[in-house]
């Protein structure tokens, strides 16, 4: 049989040129010689230990942890040009690509005797970039909130800037060409009424978004990237020209991605790609199970009961992963939870205790530790996979988006939804209550367990802050799910959790945006430590000259 028959009459389609792209990207680049970045085993043991222990504190997820990895040295060797403090041994910042990569191998990162040497001049061109628009950014007058704008702003940047490095060090192509042809399939289905309130870019925009989001779980930072690029194609190649007016105009750009980012229509095409996404994360596992052989990929597209058992074959793959991925989950989630409690209570809420109050007693302090751990433990652990009828659904959405003869089904957005008033009111006001009723158990709880009123506040929130984080990963959980069926008591569970998971996510953003202790830290730890992995590797490489002498 013909292996393009599918396409004989739709030689352009998406799926067809997702197929290619993933055949190119399987293809060996050709051998030739040259200088790879070595680092030296010893170092790179200590270096590894300490990502794990990083892990578990910061608790991010797999496809996240290079990529935090390089913005917390960033933001590590860029402290001297972020804050102007003049420290002791200022990095030379025209010269920090190579001992980030060298960091970045140590830590696992990247492997060893790998990364061309080649790639050093081309990550320094890229910090040259951001580092440029970190001076050259037109800061207004000094005001109250200029010091908040800052931080956040180079935030921003940094965020952005590890982006692009970790692009050019580790290109995510096969990534990339599922976003591209997920985002112009599902524009083609969604239908936004009525049509004159969205513009043809602003669609497709926002279904980009909700792509990125729902197939990767990826978030706002490499988001606002990939946008950047769409909306500037000469981002990563930028002559200085191009430099010196988006430097003047970089406010603007940031306020246009953030608003991109944060529409409220954006919720809509979020629900409707997370009910399909499915299909395209199966889609990439059949690809890339024909890495060895991706000449026999047209073959298997072209026989619509072969392709199902493949895609069969990979759903219940993924579905035995998911139940060991959620209970990994559980267990980081809960000792990440843990260790900030232990830095909290000791830092911050003993000192209070003995202040205000008497302090804690034994059973009060047991009750701290544990209660919020439990409560991010049981949130994680309730979360299901979906039912056995699910396949049937995946499958028949999966034919929908390759063959051109299946049933394609139009997702709508209206625009202007009929609200009535008295219902309205009625939905606010429970779930107002719902909210008081939810923080008012959680005090309690940390009341009759005798613990100090300070530390009642913040415990209360600790568990908002981890509801959210639980809720997040269950939306995460849902990657193979088509049609959602909820019973009573996830109705009600999500009744009482979701006022807490919204206060919690207002608390982690405003965490993040007046963190200054996370910056000082990150520089306090990291920076001796730094410095003893380099002495370690120094030493290696001394004791290495001094055995080439003996002979």
């Amino acid at each position: 049989m013909n292996g393009e028959v599918i396409f004989k009459n739709n030689h352009s389609s998406p799926i067809e040129r997702l197929i290619k792209k993933y055949q190119e990207s399987f293809v060996p680049p050709r051998a030739k010689e040259i200088a790879t970045i070595h680092v030296d085993e010893i170092a790179s043991k200590v270096a590894y230990f300490y990502e794990r222990v990083r892990k578990i504190i910061d608790w991010k997820e797999e496809n996240l942890l290079r990529r935090s990895a390089i913005e917390r040295i960033l933001k590590r060797s860029l402290i001297s040009e972020i804050s102007k403090f003049n420290l002791i041994f200022k990095p030379d910042v025209s010269n920090i690509a190579e001992p980030l990569i060298r960091e970045l191998i140590r830590g696992g990162h990247l492997p060893n005797d790998e990364i061309p040497e080649e790639k050093v001049a081309e990550v320094q061109k890229v910090l040259d970039k951001y580092i440029y628009f970190l001076k050259e950014a037109p800061f207004p007058q000094k005001n109250s909130f200029a010091v908040k704008q800052k931080i956040n702003f180079y935030d921003w940047i940094l965020e952005i800037a590890a982006c692009e490095i970790e692009e050019v060090l580790a290109p995510p192509k096969r990534e990339n060409a599922l976003i591209e042809t997920m985002t112009v399939l599902m524009n083609e289905r969604i239908r936004v009424i009525p049509q004159d309130q969205i513009s043809p870019e602003d669609q497709l925009i926002q279904t980009y978004i909700a792509v990125h989001r729902t197939l990767f779980d990826l978030d706002d930072a490499i988001i606002a990237y990939h946008l950047l690029k769409y909306r500037y194609p000469e981002w990563t190649s930028p002559s200085e020209s191009f430099l010196e007016e988006k430097a003047k105009n970089i406010f603007f750009i940031w306020e246009a991605i953030e608003k991109d980012l944060s529409r409220p229509l954006g919720k809509e095409f979020f629900n409707i790609c997370e009910r399909t996404d499915t299909a395209f994360i199966l889609l990439d596992d059949v690809l890339t199970a024909f890495k060895q052989e991706p000449s026999f990929v047209y073959e298997v597209f072209s026989n619509k009961e072969t392709l199902g058992q493949f895609l069969t074959q990979f759903y219940n793959k993924r579905l035995a992963s998911l139940k060991t991925r959620l209970f990994r989950l559980a267990i980081f989630s809960t000792l990440s939870v843990f260790v900030s409690n232990w830095f909290t209570f000791f830092i911050v809420e003993v000192p209070l205790a003995h202040l205000f109050y008497e302090g804690f007693n034994l059973f009060a302090a047991a009750v701290d530790f544990i209660v919020p751990s439990l409560a991010m433990f049981a949130l994680v652990a309730i979360i299901k996979p979906p039912p056995a009828s699910n396949l049937k659904e995946v499958l028949n959405l999966t034919f929908s988006f390759i063959y051109p003869g299946e049933q394609k089904e139009i997702y709508e957005i209206k625009l202007k939804k009929k609200r009535r008033p008295v219902t309205g009111f009625i939905i606010a006001l429970l779930y107002v209550i719902a909210c008081l009723a939810s923080f008012g158990a959680i005090a309690w709880v940390f009341y009759k367990a005798k613990i100090p009123t300070t530390s009642i506040i913040l415990d209360t929130l600790t568990i908002a802050i981890n509801v959210f984080a639980a809720l997040a990963i269950r939306n995460k959980s849902k990657e193979l799910t088509v049609e959602e069926k909820t019973s009573f008591w996830e109705f009600g569970l999500d009744i009482l959790t979701l006022p807490v998971a919204k206060v919690g996510s207002w608390f982690a953003r405003k965490w993040k945006e007046y963190n200054v202790v996370a910056v000082f830290f990150n520089v306090a730890i990291e920076i001796p430590f730094v410095t003893v992995i380099e002495f370690i590797e120094d030493w290696r490489n001394f004791l290495k000259e001094k055995k080439a002498e003996i002979h």
